[in-house]
């Protein structure tokens, strides 16, 4: 007589729900265009949203609190204004990544088949690398410390490159048969998830270990959709997210050591299919109720926030479902990154919520233009090497504080006047 035994696991029972649909984004107007990518991007402040409009390119920011503060000053800045224009692709850019532990390094990846990794803080380019993928590259993701990158092509290829070192580490040659595009992203244990499709057009997952890419860990096949898989993987719990472009449904899985090392754990189904997703980090979840995960789904006119949690009966804190999580604070500067040095990202502890931690000085030594103001009125062409502000820029600064100044004197005026009627009332009182 043989016994079932079913698996032991505290995400066995994740429930995904939508919110209220008064906590939904109405009337936007979502990109239309073809390319594979999530279109929304989150932090536990702010949501941003690629839309339509002529031209392309466009975006909008909206806050998640949803409490709208209007100045008492008309601003000195424009706020659509960029503060800095990073140029170095000759074509679109259809990729962006920030590093996971370094201050100011972004990745760029574009038509032209060139990653760029830069310094935004001072708009230098840290490094190109060039002549590695001969076609489109369909995706790029840092490992925990950012030392490495796992890339995939269109040429059917998913690689493992060192950026310091300009060098293809090791690479898998049709780790998914099939044409269309795959998606890739490291583990907590350093493995590579990978998502897919077959010859016969069936989506497809695998798990390969870059230190023996002959055979995979696993590989499941899972329907026939058209829909590229999108991955979002949460290091915290193991537990890879799986959005699919047109998709109705978000599938999770949970990464173990045991066999088969994918764990199928549910789905979330809506009506509607998605346009698009985006990811909270883990310090912008309301660990009060338990959710260890938020996406932000696109339709075609509204955003839509989906909650998943983990029931418990318990009020406490959930110490296994919250370890300490990589925060905001960078662990390195550019500049010590660029040199060699790596270092894992700093935690923090959700136990109270996130609480912001106070700005460590700048171990910079170059001057960081996103510590800077920038100018109101129309810009002037500026290389990122410009010596300190121009005289433009300080009759601006001065103008600005002149108003702020002349507003501290009106509302001290406004006090005063708010004074002495009181003391009128109390005189009359008495």
């Amino acid at each position: 007589m043989s016994r079932r035994v079913v698996r032991q696991s505290k995400f066995r029972h994740v429930f995904g729900q939508a919110a209220k649909a008064d906590q939904a984004y109405e009337d936007i107007r979502v990109s239309k265009v073809t390319w594979d990518s999530s279109f929304c991007a989150v932090n536990p402040k702010f949501l941003a949203i690629i839309v339509e409009a002529g031209g392309g390119g466009a975006f909008i920011v909206l806050p998640l609190a949803k409490v709208w503060q209007i100045p008492d000053y008309t601003p000195m800045r424009n706020i659509t204004e960029p503060i800095i224009t990073l140029e170095g692709h000759s074509k679109r850019v259809g990729i962006l990544s920030w590093h996971p532990t370094a201050r100011n390094v972004l990745l760029s990846a574009g038509g032209d088949n060139v990653i760029i990794i830069w310094n935004v803080g001072t708009g230098e380019v840290l490094l190109s690398l060039e002549d590695m993928h001969p076609d489109v590259i369909h995706s790029v993701c840092w490992n925990s410390n950012g030392s490495l990158l796992a890339t995939t092509c269109k040429d059917k290829t998913l690689r493992i490159i060192d950026p310091r070192k300009g060098q293809v580490m090791t690479e898998r040659f049709a780790a998914h048969e099939g044409m269309r595009p795959m998606r890739a992203v490291f583990t907590r244990q350093g493995h590579i998830f990978t998502t897919g499709f077959t010859r016969m057009s069936q989506r497809e997952l695998g798990l390969w270990d870059p230190n023996n890419f002959e055979e995979p860990v696993a590989l499941q096949e899972m329907d026939t959709s058209n829909g590229v898989l999108l991955p979002f993987y949460d290091p915290d719990s193991s537990i890879v997210y799986l959005c699919g472009k047109g998709d109705s449904s978000i599938r999770y899985f949970e990464i173990t050591d045991e066999p088969p090392f994918v764990h199928y754990l549910n789905t979330f189904s809506s009506k509607e299919p998605q346009r698009g997703i985006g990811f909270m980090p883990k310090r912008g979840l309301d660990v009060s109720k338990c959710e260890i995960a938020r996406f932000y789904k696109l339709h075609e006119r509204k955003c839509e926030p989906v909650i998943m949690t983990v029931p418990r009966k318990s009020d406490l804190f959930q110490d296994d479902l919250y370890p300490d999580t990589p925060g905001p604070e960078p662990a390195l500067e550019a500049e010590e990154w660029l040199s060699g040095q790596d270092a894992d990202p700093v935690l923090i502890s959700l136990r109270d919520g996130y609480v912001p931690p106070k700005l460590r000085e700048l171990r910079v030594t170059k001057r960081n233009i996103l510590d800077v103001r920038p100018p109101s009125g129309p810009r002037r062409s500026q290389s990122a090497s410009d010596a300190p502000l121009s005289q433009h820029t300080l009759e601006t600064l001065l103008e600005e504080i002149k108003a702020l100044r002349e507003q501290v004197q009106a509302q001290e005026q406004r006090i005063t006047a708010l004074e002495n009627m009181l003391c009128e009332l109390v005189d009359g009182t008495d």
